[in-house]
């Protein structure tokens, strides 16, 4: 049990100080921030650059992708509302009340996940009920990616801030 107890206390498996916690959260962030909609971001830079056949396949690809978010909230939307409410009540009540750090950290993941859904469909329903294209739609997806990164930002520090407490707590409590 030696060689058990000597990894532990190498390697922190604490949640907040896991190395490969924030890594999947500034891979998860990048990611989202870089995916518009399931759209690269790089499309509608060169749609915009270019104009063209760049410009119609980031329209194509936009539809596409907006007809199968809003397809899926159609066919869907009830149900995944009811188990993701579930899921992050769960988890909030598991980390926040019985104090499970693992829950806190996947609640602070979760979370901000959801919200950007939400605006995933709600700017995939404003691109379709305005069947928005060429330059208006550029705006609208470069719109959609400044507030998924100003989200991305506030769910970072928050987490950061939790996390350095939670780490500076345990620390101080030994657990």
């Amino acid at each position: 049990m030696q060689w058990y107890n000597s990894v532990f206390e190498l390697i922190d498996m604490r949640s907040f100080s896991n190395l490969w916690y924030w890594v999947a959260l500034a891979v998860f962030w990048s990611s989202a921030s870089h995916y518009v909609l399931g759209v690269p971001f790089d499309m509608v830079a060169r749609a915009r650059r270019h104009g063209g056949q760049p410009a119609q396949d980031l329209d194509d690809m936009v539809r596409i992708n907006v007809n199968r978010l809003l397809y899926i909230g159609r066919v869907a939307g009830p149900w995944l509302v009811g188990i993701t409410s579930f899921l992050l009540t769960s988890l909030a009540l598991l980390g926040f009340v019985y104090r499970i750090e693992f829950c806190q950290a996947v609640f602070m993941l979760a979370l901000p996940m959801v919200l950007l859904g939400f605006l995933r469909v709600r700017t995939a329903e404003r691109i379709a009920g305005r069947d928005v294209h060429g330059p208006e739609l550029w705006r609208q997806l470069t719109r959609h990616r400044f507030w998924t990164q100003a989200l991305g930002i506030l769910s970072i520090f928050l987490t950061a801030t939790w996390g350095m407490y939670q780490n500076m707590t345990v620390g101080v409590l030994g657990g």
